[in-house]
């Protein structure tokens, strides 16, 4: 079963941050939609899981670095429209349901340069990953979810490739959202059963 990221197995988990900086990908040759920042030993990885993938595909990451704001504007964003799709729904449950597709604010990777939304690229564009970054689980029919069944036999490959290279990388994945991959966050710690994240809330 998932662990979602609002579970307090992962809340709970303390940070001592390690003060790395936030390094902008395009210094480090990685692939970007326009300027993007993240922590430097994520940058790293990403380069090394970059130079792993076959020769003609290539790692493209469209989101890193989150100011709160906007972090912030997302989340309740979506709780309002869990609440609009489901009516009398308790607050704790809208809240719980709204962690599968964005972070509370106390606990967003995105808000420490710890996590990266990104895809597959080739020649001819971006390869198919079975549903658009940011598609929500209403959206997508549960489709965004990394083992999701209900997609084509190529975009499980692709899932698999990129998998195969970030994990090796050192990365790891939020099972609700194919494209979401961090490392030194509080699902990091979780997942690779770290006493503790290295990565705070980082602002350039």
């Amino acid at each position: 079963m998932t662990v979602l990221i609002s579970d307090e197995r992962i809340t709970r988990i303390g940070v001592v941050e390690s003060g790395e900086p936030l390094v902008d990908l395009a210094t480090r040759g990685l692939s970007a939609t326009g300027t993007q920042y993240a922590r430097e030993g994520v940058v790293e990885r990403l380069a090394i899981a970059d130079a792993f993938l076959p020769s003609g595909i290539r790692l493209h990451v469209v989101e890193g670095l989150r100011p709160l704001e906007s972090q912030r504007a997302i989340y309740d964003g979506y709780c309002a429209e869990l609440r609009m799709l489901n009516p009398g729904m308790p607050e704790a449950e809208v809240r719980t349901l709204a962690s599968r597709f964005v972070s509370p604010i106390e606990v967003a990777p995105h808000v420490a340069g710890a996590a990266v939304d990104l895809t597959l690229v080739g020649a001819s564009g971006p390869l198919d990953l079975g549903t658009e970054i940011d598609a929500t689980p209403e959206q997508s029919d549960g489709a965004c979810f990394f083992a999701a069944a209900n997609i084509t036999r190529e975009a499980r490959d692709n899932r698999e490739l990129l998998a195969d290279v970030l994990s090796s990388a050192g990365l790891v994945n939020y099972p609700t959202e194919w494209w979401h991959w961090s490392f030194g966050d509080r699902y990091w710690a979780f997942s690779e059963e770290r006493p503790h994240a290295i990565y705070g809330p980082a602002t350039l």
